[in-house]
């Protein structure tokens, strides 16, 4: 505790004098319970006292802690101590304190004035933006979304500090107004929607019950394309109530399984059966595949025919080895078809008559050339008998050509 012996005395009455600034002594109590020095120390506490409050209040101001009004409350009582003083200590620098905390005080009641206009500005400026977004949003067909967004607006206009009740409530009002004119245009819209959906259950009810009089039937093509039909006519609906479209649905599928699994059965029986089917064409496309090269035509064919009779008796195999099966039938039959038009050509009388009759023309040649180069040499032409023999064995080389032919048509016969 610091001592402040040095801003008074006590008299030897027990009198407290305390030194007043301008020198002068002023009596602030009376101490009669022993020790000077203690009376000293008991008023000098108080004066201590008073400056841990003053500081104390200082601090409290400054964290925000305590209000103006009360920081001056304090000082106010301070001032009242200060003018009838009870303690010891330096009274000038007690009273600079007060009113350095009055001072305070009043900064700190200016800034939150200030702080507060600036709030109200600012509470008024988002209050004004949201019915401004509120009037955008009047007129917006997005239901959902902006349903759900007029409601944040609402929590935000909730969570501003109440303040300019006269610009709040022009806000307010337009606001209200716009919601209003939203939710009017949303009610007409959900009306317009109950309707539209139950219509849309009509529609969805007769689209179920063709289904379940197509559920047994045994017309698998058609059934399969009327009810990809169906499932287009479904989708193209209107969504009807949630509760009545599930419904709905649940019994537009158990039809469209019940179809559809008796087909897929009957399918992977006909698919076994074409899988068989499909070993014994194999079979017989590797009989008729042995007959090629073709050697003997008349043989080739008769097998040949054997093979497509078979063929014809034997039903549909696999869709996806259909072509390949097919087209090795197809390429047996086509050298089969070519061997036999080759023999048909080779064996043709007319051909033999034409590649004859050419031979003999050139046989003939050849004898008159023969006759004119005896001629030249005898004569002694040897340039002439020169030429008639290179006429001559391009002739022979003719003559052999035709000759082959008309022994490969002979040969056939």
């Amino acid at each position: 505790m610091t001592d402040h012996s040095q801003w008074g005395r006590v008299g030897e009455d027990g009198t407290i004098f305390l030194r007043m600034p301008d020198g002068e002594e002023r009596r602030v109590g009376q101490w009669a319970a022993g020790d000077p020095s203690a009376g000293i120390a008991h008023f000098s506490r108080k004066y201590s006292d008073l400056v841990v409050e003053v500081d104390l209040a200082a601090r409290r101001l400054k964290g925000g802690l305590a209000s103006p009004e009360q920081v001056e409350a304090v000082c106010g009582r301070l001032k009242d101590v200060i003018a009838e003083p009870a303690f010891l200590g330096d009274i000038k620098a007690l009273s600079d304190k007060t009113d350095a905390l009055l001072a305070a005080a009043a900064r700190r009641r200016t800034e939150l004035t200030e702080k507060r206009e600036q709030v109200r500005k600012e509470t008024a400026q988002k209050r004004a933006d949201i019915a401004a977004e509120a009037e955008r949003l009047a007129s917006s067909t997005q239901w959902k979304s902006t349903h759900i967004r007029f409601r944040e607006l609402l929590d935000e206009w909730k969570a501003l500090p109440r303040n300019d009740k006269a610009t709040e409530k022009e806000a307010w009002k337009r606001f209200s107004k716009a919601r209003s004119e939203f939710d009017k245009g949303r009610r007409v819209h959900l009306a317009e929607l109950a309707e539209v959906r139950e219509r849309a259950g009509v529609v969805k009810d007769g689209i179920v019950s063709r289904a379940e009089a197509l559920a047994s039937s045994t017309d698998w093509a058609e059934t399969s394309r009327t009810f990809r039909g169906l499932m287009d006519e479904w989708k193209a609906a209107p969504r009807a109530d949630r509760d009545e479209d599930q419904l709905l649905w649940t019994r537009f599928r158990a039809a469209q399984d019940t179809f559809f699994k008796a087909r897929n059965a009957v399918n992977a029986k006909q698919n076994a059966v074409e899988v068989e089917n499909l070993a014994a064409k194999l079979a017989l496309v590797e009989q008729a595949e042995a007959l090629v090269p073709v050697k003997d035509e008349k043989r080739a064919r008769d097998v040949l025919r054997t093979v497509q009779d078979k063929w014809e008796d034997i039903g549909p195999v696999p869709r996806s080895d259909r072509s390949a099966v097919e087209r090795r039938l197809r390429v047996v039959e086509s050298k089969i078809r070519e061997a036999e038009n080759e023999r048909w050509r080779r064996t043709d009388p007319a051909a033999l008559a034409r590649a004859q009759a050419t031979a003999d023309q050139f046989q003939s040649a050849i004898e008159r050339l023969e006759v004119q180069i005896g001629k030249a040499v005898a004569a002694g032409d040897e340039r002439k008998a020169a030429d008639l023999g290179a006429s001559l064995d391009n002739t022979r080389s003719l003559l052999a050509a035709a000759q082959s032919a008309v022994a490969e048509y002979s040969g056939g016969s």
